[in-house]
């Protein structure tokens, strides 16, 4: 990893975030931003995120920046926040995205036997956006639109902010940066093909974020001079049983190709460690990266692939609570890591 301007840093803990996407579970990140927020003894230097974590990086950082930082900016990026997941749910209630009574009951975090949700699934693989939504509605744009101001996102320079997004034509991955952010690229990199119209942003189509770095950590390589990176896991990267169903089947098969940018970037980071623990490249030149893990997959791995799309207001409250334990935990035993060395054994977990 390249090494970039060697200044000390003024705060106590920089840092930066790695957040992932992952539709709905992304409430779980909420819950770990909310409660990162809280704790003034970490500043927050960049982040780059996808899908998902891309709307939750862009409302933090609007939000910070519409504060004027310090105390009133964390306040404000949690209440934002808060607005941002609240808003999604009543506007998903709106389309009858919502758990049955059969599943409030035994199930109420999938949407197996949810008609809406079974409707849609059935028409998402039968026919494309542009036959079933052929006006390409999607309530999540004008959510963003009102909570995110994005000429204070563009002209703040607390936190830099990295959005990736996948090219349709060549599949490779394109980072667009905070000083350039626009709806557009945030929307891009939460297109979803298989429910919304390809995004075009300056005349070239965009999908997901998720096929080509769920997030891409490169960006924080070469623009960040704190080499922490906590990454905010929500796609697992192991399961305890072999799917045996379709809709196991290819939930499975998204986590793994949404996981194969990441785990390619960790690899190289730990090939770059390797050679600076071996002294055959100077660390003048290279980054030694510390990286840091925030889950929960005990909980999350377990939900099925329609949990995804389910929006009811007490799921996200639960995913929002298990993030901030998930986070207060993280902090308890590894804060004193920040700065040190990874709190992850990256070999163990990613290789």
């Amino acid at each position: 990893m390249a090494k970039t301007d060697k200044k000390p840093l003024n705060h106590v803990k920089p840092l930066n975030l790695a957040l992932q996407g992952g539709g709905s579970h992304g409430a779980f990140t909420w819950g770990v931003l909310d409660r990162l927020l809280e704790d003034e003894r970490l500043q927050i230097e960049a982040v780059t995120a996808t899908s998902a974590g891309a709307v939750n990086g862009a409302v933090l950082i609007s939000a910070y920046a519409q504060g004027g930082g310090g105390a009133n900016g964390r306040a404000l990026a949690r209440e934002k926040l808060h607005q941002l997941w609240y808003k999604v749910s009543k506007a998903a209630s709106l389309l009858q995205v919502k758990p049955s009574m059969v599943e409030k009951i035994f199930t109420p975090k999938n949407l197996d036997y949810s008609p809406s949700f079974v409707a849609a699934d059935f028409l998402m693989r039968v026919f494309s956006p542009y036959q079933f939504n052929m006006f390409d509605i999607n309530p999540l744009r004008g959510i963003v639109e009102e909570l995110v101001d994005f000429h204070k996102l563009r002209e703040q320079k607390a936190i830099k902010f990295f959005v990736n997004a996948t090219h349709v034509r060549t599949g490779k991955s394109k980072v667009f940066n905070g000083a350039e952010m626009n709806l557009d690229m945030i929307m891009a990199s939460a297109c979803l093909p298989f429910l919304f119209k390809t995004v075009e942003v300056h005349g070239e189509p965009y999908w997901d974020g998720g096929y080509s770095g769920n997030p891409a950590l490169f960006p924080l390589f070469y623009h960040s001079r704190s080499q922490d990176i906590v990454l905010v896991q929500i796609n697992p990267l192991e399961v305890e049983a072999v799917p045996t169903s379709a809709p196991e089947i290819l939930d499975r098969v998204n986590e793994i190709s949404f996981n194969a940018g990441l785990m390619s970037e960790v690899r190289a980071i730990m090939f770059v460690k390797k050679l600076l623990e071996e002294g055959d490249v100077s660390s003048q030149n290279y980054k030694n990266i510390h990286l840091h893990l925030v889950e929960a997959q005990e909980l999350l791995s377990p939900l099925g692939r329609s949990s995804k799309f389910n929006a009811d207001w007490n799921f996200f409250q639960h995913l929002r609570d298990v993030g901030r334990q998930s986070a207060a935990d993280w902090l308890d035993a590894h804060y004193d890591n920040i700065g040190k060395h990874s709190s992850v054994n990256i070999q163990g977990v990613f290789l």
